[in-house]
């Protein structure tokens, strides 16, 4: 068939973005996948963008909550250094959210005592409405963060007492056996099952606290792989919740995908595992290749676009927009709503500062 025509690799650098939610874009040096027990660092180490991918109408974001994948089902067994990992990168982001937002606070106090003199009061109140927002998207930021760090305490401490438990269990498993040490066994490994289930309690509070990740579909990236004509299906799989969706590569080089974008609660225990298989007929599919990815660098206050490698030879990548929100997307989307006016507010403070408040201008109909 046709060649198919070459994706176009463009870096992606930091942009600024509106306190309620980013829209910079970062790379993430991680995603890149492992296979089994062996990571394998990324091929790639250029952003992946396929400008010419189909826009489907936007529809509903697609959730996973409806599987039930938490506090339904306790883990069976802690795993106290997952948890400490998870736990770090999640601080991290958490931080790295507090950072962004000062930053924006600060830039926007200094605009709103260099505007007092010389501003409509209609723009002073819309500034400092956006300011207002900043300041209880912060304080929010600091109780969940305060949260995570009470939960982590105690999670420690019952690691701690399960650990003391679990030498006193080996110390009189290996002592002469008598009634007084039979009953101190029994008592001690009662001690140490509450320990280990308290600890798996906590750990299902704690993947609470993880937020969302909303992933979109990019494209696929095969350079001479791709032709005209080809279909592929993609299958993703993080815990119990899962994401299928299939694509065609157009006659002009474009792609469809029949999904574009779905949300996965993070998991402490768990990774994400790509497979893509390509579609020869009714009953012929092709393994392309499979992959799993870790996700610990994921939580980043910036979006990041990662090209996975699908197959061995990098040949095929799959190009992926995450982003991770600490709450819920709906809730950080409402609360974005006076950062995603910080154009029009920059739009009518120049507007405004083209006359004195005592000398109105015509441009003040669009007020």
């Amino acid at each position: 068939g046709l060649p198919a025509r070459l994706p176009e690799i463009m870096l992606v650098g930091s942009q600024s973005f509106s306190p309620g939610g980013p829209n910079g874009i970062i790379r993430s040096q991680s995603f890149a996948g492992f296979s089994g027990l062996q990571e394998r660092r990324s091929r790639c180490n250029s952003f992946i963008e396929n400008p010419s991918a189909l826009k489907k109408p936007q529809a509903k974001l697609k959730k996973m909550h409806n599987l039930g994948h938490k506090n339904n089902n306790l883990p069976k067994e802690p795993q106290p250094q997952r948890v400490e990992e998870v736990i770090r990168a999640l601080k991290n982001g958490l931080d790295e959210y507090l950072e962004v937002h000062q930053t924006e606070l600060d830039k926007l106090t200094a605009q709103l005592k260099d505007m007092r003199r010389n501003s409509r009061l209609g723009v002073l109140y819309d500034l400092d409405k956006q300011i207002k927002t900043i300041e209880r998207a912060m304080r929010r930021l600091e109780f969940h963060i305060s949260k995570v760090d009470e939960l982590y305490e105690a999670y420690c401490i019952q690691r701690r007492l399960q650990d003391g438990a679990s030498k006193m269990k080996q110390a009189f498993a290996a002592s002469p056996t008598s009634r007084a040490a039979r009953e101190s066994l029994s008592e001690i490994g009662r001690s140490h099952r509450e320990y280990t289930e308290n600890m798996c309690t906590i750990e299902a509070e704690l993947e609470n606290l993880l937020g969302e990740f909303s992933i979109k579909m990019k494209g696929l990236a095969g350079f001479a792989r791709l032709c005209p004509g080809d279909q592929y299906e993609i299958f993703m799989k993080y815990g119990r919740q899962r994401w299928k969706l299939k694509g065609k590569i157009e006659a002009n080089g474009k792609q469809s995908w029949d999904g574009e974008e779905v949300v996965f609660l993070p998991l402490i225990v768990g990774f994400i595992s790509i497979k893509v298989t390509e579609l020869k007929g009714l009953a012929t599919h092709l393994l392309v290749g499979s992959v799993t990815c870790e996700t610990k660098e994921l939580f980043a206050a910036r979006p990041q676009v990662v090209a996975v490698d699908i197959n061995d030879l990098g040949t095929i990548k799959l190009s992926l927009e995450i982003t991770w929100y600490p709450f819920d997307v709906e809730d950080m989307t409402a609360s974005s709503g006076a950062g995603n006016k910080a154009a029009a507010l920059q739009r009518r403070m120049s507007m405004y500062s083209q006359g004195t408040p005592e000398t109105p201008t015509l441009k003040d109909h669009s007020f």
